[in-house]
């Protein structure tokens, strides 16, 4: 017959059953049916619901004792490596919770009996009970997760951060050595010889640490975000490197599939979830989370390296239309724009880069941006600072016409030849747009209100050029110039190819336009006509001279204005050009000829000793040797005074006849001429290479003489009001005396500049902001 037990026993024999020692593992001695008596003894006073409070009480107590110092303290013993710090650390734990499951399930099977039994126990009793979680393991775990990770190391998430870090490179060596030949000597992810691979033993050890944590219910209080900041890092690199200057083949699929099969899949294979139908997974909301990630970055790095996509165009087409579809899901138009007109403003719009090179990038921006936004918003903004720095280069319409007219297959010719008219920008709608209103859409929110983007959508790239300074005057003025230089350069009157040009443009600037460049062409028709008639004798009062001679014979009203250049012709040339002027009058009648002694070609045969010269040369040239034969020697000034140059420029074009061996400078300014080839210096030899000189006047020389028939007026009104500001003089004169004329585009910038010249020139003195005349005393 068993003794019956006090409460002291019962007490004492349970919390030595339940209590862990160090030396012993947990036993429930000495028997059950002893310990079911003790558990009895305290029941029936009612307080058998207060073990499962001691007993959690008494684990607290451990866990600040020993458990949570060596727990840490395992991160500092640990010296097999930074990736084996937290398995070693969590092992450590696992086996010391070991000790505390047997009274786990005696303390979960009395809770379930007294939960059977609850009206039996006092009423702080059944409180304490319906309180209670009902899992005692779970409570266990709770406490044990507040306890150790109230306060954590500093550098403990960082070693969280390199162990899923180094296990994500382990996975996807598991991943890529699948696909891969057995030739590699050394493993690039651990960084040992492939005999001492340690990927498949940080695998082993990394999903062992991860069941762990589910298995002790730590896995979200301590991986937290670490897999998905790892993951996005790894992301973001990937995306950087295999971006990097690959423009010609489409990548976004290839990363979209690259992230399924290796982020998402390495995510998939330690998070152990039940999945429910009615809300996604932690993975799935990684995987989107992810992809979003993706998008971002293969953003930035295309945005990054947009220009020079931009400049491969079209070989980058693929690039473009990537990048297009990620701008459509992460909405990063707004950033592209900032970071490409910055790209463009740095790498393009500076005095080091050619207009020309300009005009080309310009154009590849076109046609890029055009493939990335099809609405036009990019390629609006975008564009701003290219024509505002294109409109401040005196060369950009030039470069633009002869790029036009280039014999080869370039960007603009080949645009020539669409044939479409040149539109400009406008607010408002056409009837045509009107009856085309069901296709109509307007512009994106972040387009420029003050502007229309259906220019940047439908315009060709010749408008586009054009819209830079909003004007076709200027263009087919620029054409008339260059026109008259090809012309006047080469004195040919085969005009078929310039006639085909100025058809094709008259399709793109009208017919109005270009008038005078058909009359011009005209002209050339006419010269060679006339030149037939006088040369072949059927004009009786017209005798040939010594030399034949060839004219272009050009309306003076419909070319372009030449370069005033002074050049007295020897007599004998003068009266066989008047010989050609009686015959013109009698041919024509009311018509006369003014001659540009200045312009032209003559070919001349040159006979020295031992040697004949077969040369074309300018008309100063041509006066250059004829003066020396008659007379031998010449200084510069004597010589410059006989032709009435100017001596600068008659010592560049004598250089050609010292090169020749014709003349030779024997002193200073002195030439003679020398019959006898001598053997050439290269050395002596002067190499000065003429520039190709336009014979038309320049814009700035143009404008320079509109403004010019304005001086009188700035006189007279300076007179009367003593002085005057800028912008009062530049008001005035736009009022009174530029109406109705073509300096109606004359800028106030282009006033300053013409009264700074009057300043230098001491025309005009300007004080304290105000231009006023000089006072000269008497």
């Amino acid at each position: 017959m068993m003794e019956v037990m006090d409460i002291n026993t019962a007490w004492n024999l349970i919390t030595k059953t339940l209590k862990r020692t160090e030396t012993e593992p947990l036993t429930l001695a000495p028997t059950r049916e002893v310990f079911s008596s003790a558990v009895s003894v305290l029941h029936q006073h009612g307080m058998s619901h207060i073990m499962k409070e001691w007993f959690l009480t008494s684990f607290q107590e451990d866990m600040h004792d020993s458990i949570i110092p060596e727990f840490w303290n395992c991160f500092q013993t640990c010296e097999e490596g930074i990736f084996w710090k937290f398995p070693y650390a969590l092992n450590f734990l696992s086996n010391k919770f070991q000790i505390y499951w047997p009274a786990i399930e005696e303390l979960q099977l009395l809770q379930d009996k007294l939960t059977e039994q609850i009206h039996t126990l006092p009423p702080e009793g059944q409180n304490s009970l319906k309180n209670s979680k009902p899992s005692l393991k779970e409570e266990f775990f709770s406490l044990a997760r507040c306890l150790l990770f109230a306060k954590w190391p500093v550098d403990f998430r960082a070693v969280l951060v390199e162990f899923f870090s180094l296990s994500f490179k382990s996975y996807q060596a598991k991943f890529q050595n699948s696909k891969e030949n057995e030739s590699i000597i050394q493993c690039c992810f651990c960084d040992n010889s492939t005999d001492s691979c340690c990927c498949e033993k940080r695998l082993a050890a990394f999903y062992h640490t991860t069941q762990k944590l589910y298995e002790l219910q730590f896995f979200e209080t301590v991986v937290g975000d670490v897999p998905i900041n790892v993951a996005q890092d790894v992301v973001e690199t990937y995306v950087h490197d295999y971006c990097k200057g690959n423009f010609e083949v489409p990548l976004l699929e290839d990363l979209r599939s690259w992230l399924e099969k290796t982020v998402v899949a390495w995510l998939s294979s330690f998070y152990y979830e039940e999945i429910n139908a009615n809300s996604p997974t932690v993975v799935s909301k990684y995987k989107a989370r992810l992809l979003n990630i993706l998008y971002e970055a293969f953003a930035d790095v295309r945005m990054e390296q947009l220009f020079d996509i931009i400049i491969e165009f079209p070989e980058s087409q693929a690039a473009l239309e990537d990048l297009k579809e990620v701008l459509k899901i992460t909405n990063l138009r707004s950033k592209l724009i900032s970071s490409l007109k910055a790209s463009i403003e740095n790498r393009l719009l500076h005095p080091g880069v050619n207009t020309s090179d300009i005009l080309t990038a310009y154009i590849s921006a076109i046609k890029a941006l055009r493939v990335l936004d099809n609405t036009g918003v990019v390629l609006q903004v975008v564009s701003e600072p290219v024509c505002r720095y294109l409109r401040s280069r005196e060369d950009t319409v030039r470069c633009i016409i002869f790029s036009l007219r280039e014999d080869g297959c370039g960007e603009l010719a080949c645009e020539l030849l669409k044939g479409v008219s040149v539109k400009f920008e406008d607010t408002f709608i056409t009837d045509e747009e009107g009856d085309n209103w069901e296709k109509w859409s307007p512009d994106p929110v972040d387009a420029d209100p003050a502007k229309t983007t259906d220019s940047q959508r439908s315009s060709d790239i010749i408008g586009i050029l054009v819209n830079i300074y909003g004007s076709k005057e200027l263009f087919v003025n620029e054409y008339r110039s260059l026109l008259a230089d090809r012309i006047l350069t080469t004195f040919s009157y085969n005009t078929d190819k310039e006639l085909r040009y100025l058809e094709m443009l008259k399709l793109r600037f009208g017919e109005t336009q270009l008038h005078c460049c058909e009359v011009m062409l005209k002209d050339i028709a006419d010269s060679k006509r006339i030149n037939s008639t006088l040369n072949s004798g059927e004009v009786k009062t017209y005798q040939q001279g010594d030399f034949p001679i060839n004219t272009m014979i050009l309306s003076a009203q419909f070319w372009p204005s030449f370069k005033e250049e002074k050049l007295k012709l020897p007599e004998y040339i003068w009266q066989n050009l008047k010989k050609y002027t009686t015959a013109f009058e009698a041919l024509k009648g009311n018509r006369s000829l003014t001659w540009k002694s200045h312009l032209g070609s003559v070919d001349l045969e040159i006979e020295l000793k031992g040697r004949i010269l077969n040369l074309s040369v300018s008309p100063v040239h041509a006066t250059i040797l004829w003066h020396f034969q008659e007379k031998s020697k010449w200084s510069i000034t004597e010589l410059s005074s006989e032709m009435q140059i100017q001596p600068s420029v008659l010592r560049r074009k004598i250089t050609l006849w010292q090169n020749n061996g014709v003349l030779c400078e024997t002193e200073t300014d002195v030439f003679v001429l020398t019959e006898e080839e001598q053997t050439v210096n290269r050395e002596a030899m002067v190499i000065i290479e003429e520039e190709e000189e336009s014979v038309t006047a320049s814009s700035q020389d143009m404008k320079e003489e509109e403004l010019q028939t304005f001086w009188s007026f700035i006189v007279g009104m300076l007179t009367n009001m003593e002085s005057l500001p800028l912008e009062r003089i530049h008001s005035m004169l736009r009022m009174f005396a530029v109406q109705g004329t073509s300096t109606n585009e004359c800028s106030i910038h282009d006033m300053r500049q013409f009264l700074e010249k009057k300043v230098r020139d001491r025309q005009l003195v300007y004080t304290a902001g105000m231009f006023k005349l000089p006072k000269y005393d008497a």
